[in-house]
């Protein structure tokens, strides 16, 4: 008999932002779709999408795709992101 102790959550966009709402460095709530100015990796402008292994910031350039849990400040758990109007 098998105990499922540690069970894999896939959180729907809704749930997500109850649980973790995403924030840009200077605190302004995220919305999938948003564009971005990325301030790690050399992405540039970005958009927030949700991919197959939750959110992730997409480059419009080059087409680059990294984790949103990559640019977690340490400092204040915001994003290492700037929202573009």
């Amino acid at each position: 008999m098998a105990f499922k102790l540690f069970k894999k959550k896939n959180l729907s966009v809704r749930q997500a932002g109850k649980k973790r709402q995403l924030q840009d460095l200077n605190g302004t709530p995220l919305m999938l779709g948003d564009k971005v100015e990325c301030l790690r990796y050399d992405m540039g402008e970005s958009i927030l999408i949700e991919g197959e292994n939750g959110f992730e910031y997409e480059s419009i350039k080059t087409k680059q795709k990294v984790s949103f849990a990559k640019m977690i400040d340490a400092a204040n758990s915001f994003q290492k992101v700037r929202k573009l109007d």
